[in-house]
């Protein structure tokens, strides 16, 4: 008579030992609805199924680089009533991701432009975009690094074959060195390939100054701008006090 020691032998060779997991409560299942073999099979199946999905899903999490908990569904939309709900609402579909459109956060500090930049990326990780969050300063220390080291082309692959590229705070600091001509690259090899969705303080008009190049950054924000959800966002810092009188939190 076949044991459970025998059928626990057989899922581990079939690398199906997530099963076990679920087996003596589809089993009762079985027995208490009167299953047949293939209703049987089935739920057992599906339950790996869900499983491994579970799994992917927070591997492909993790690999994103996100910042604690940056969903749409703890974003404080109170807070701020100029932020463009319906607009966020209809990105978070991911569709953007499909065709290959940036989208672009601008406005002063603390109006929640990195956290809704990283909730949009957390609705195309769960549409199984890979996804990756950087900040600009780290973005370029890596491709700094990456010359010193003979690892700059792979570093750069990096940021150039995720479907979706996550760059926060651009502009924060002058460019300076390599690091226009850096941006560019990434910018140009992305372009109608793959999304990008990028966040900064600086307003759309002022974006050119930041590469010093005028012929650089020419060719880099026509790229950046072409198939581009501009999304400006004003008011007061959420990380200041003051700005919470009268407002839900």
């Amino acid at each position: 008579m076949i044991g459970t020691d025998d059928l626990s032998r057989v899922l581990r060779r079939l690398k199906l030992g997530g099963v076990q997991h679920t087996l003596e409560l589809r089993q009762r299942q079985a027995v208490e609805e009167n299953l047949d073999c293939v209703e049987f099979l089935f739920r057992v199946l599906h339950d790996e199924v869900e499983r491994r999905d579970g799994k992917k899903l927070q591997e492909m999490i993790t690999r994103a680089g996100f910042e604690n908990e940056r969903t749409l569904e703890v974003f404080k939309w109170n807070f701020n009533a100029k932020v463009p709900k319906s607009r966020i609402i209809d990105l978070a579909t991911a569709h953007f991701v499909d065709r290959h459109e940036n989208v672009l956060f601008v406005g002063p500090a603390g109006v929640g432009k990195s956290h809704l930049a990283q909730a949009l990326g957390h609705r195309a990780v769960r549409r199984g975009h890979e996804t990756l969050f950087i900040t600009a300063p780290r973005l370029f220390g890596e491709l700094r690094a990456g010359r010193g080291d003979g690892s700059y082309e792979r570093r750069l692959a990096r940021f150039c074959d995720v479907a979706l590229l996550i760059v926060d705070d651009l502009g924060l600091m002058p460019l300076r060195g390599d690091e226009p001509a850096d941006l560019y690259e990434i910018i140009r090899l992305r372009y109608e390939r793959r999304s990008m969705i990028i966040t900064s303080n600086r307003s759309a008009a002022e974006w050119p100054g930041v590469f010093g190049d005028p012929l650089l950054a020419s060719a880099a924000v026509d790229r950046l701008r072409h198939h581009a959800h501009i999304i400006e966002i004003e008011g007061a810092s959420y990380r200041d006090p003051r700005a919470h009188s009268g407002a839900e939190a």
